[in-house]
């Protein structure tokens, strides 16, 4: 906060809430990237680990975002708390994780690139399907 101004409960809230979004991101990259996995003793092996699986996640982040708006095809919502599904829900945009099974899929020689497409396929209809019915469940408890 700038010298002399109140610190008011917004502005206290603001400021608490600025950091949210930057520990999201830390327990993302742990989580999916191996950002805490490391068993290194030496502070430039760390540093290697650290800039490689960061680069690895802005990699899979740009990606998920550039491909998000082609990837969309999700149904609308429901409007009513009875309203049948549609015949086809659509799926969900590429996400990070997504990107990221494709690209070991495509990299490592086992299982084949199209076995994982068509599992990616499959598990983004299912997610969308699931957001589907979440949503109009929702539209009842209302």
């Amino acid at each position: 906060m700038p010298e002399g101004q109140p610190v008011t409960l917004p502005r206290l809230i603001a400021g608490a809430g600025l950091r949210w979004p930057v520990e999201e991101s830390f327990e993302f990259g742990k989580d999916l990237f191996g950002l805490d996995q490391s068993q290194v003793r030496l502070y430039e092996a760390l540093l290697r680990h650290l800039v490689l699986v960061m680069a690895a996640l802005a990699i899979c982040a740009v990606s998920a975002a550039a491909a998000r708006h082609r990837t969309d095809t999700q149904a609308p919502p429901p409007v009513r708390p009875g309203q049948q599904p549609p015949a086809d829900t659509g799926m969900i945009p590429m996400t990070v994780a997504e990107i990221k099974r494709l690209f070991i899929a495509a990299t490592m020689s086992p299982p084949s690139l199209l076995n994982a497409a068509h599992w990616s396929i499959w598990r983004r209809r299912h997610q969308a399907r699931a957001r589907w019915f979440h949503k109009r469940a929702r539209l009842a408890l209302a």
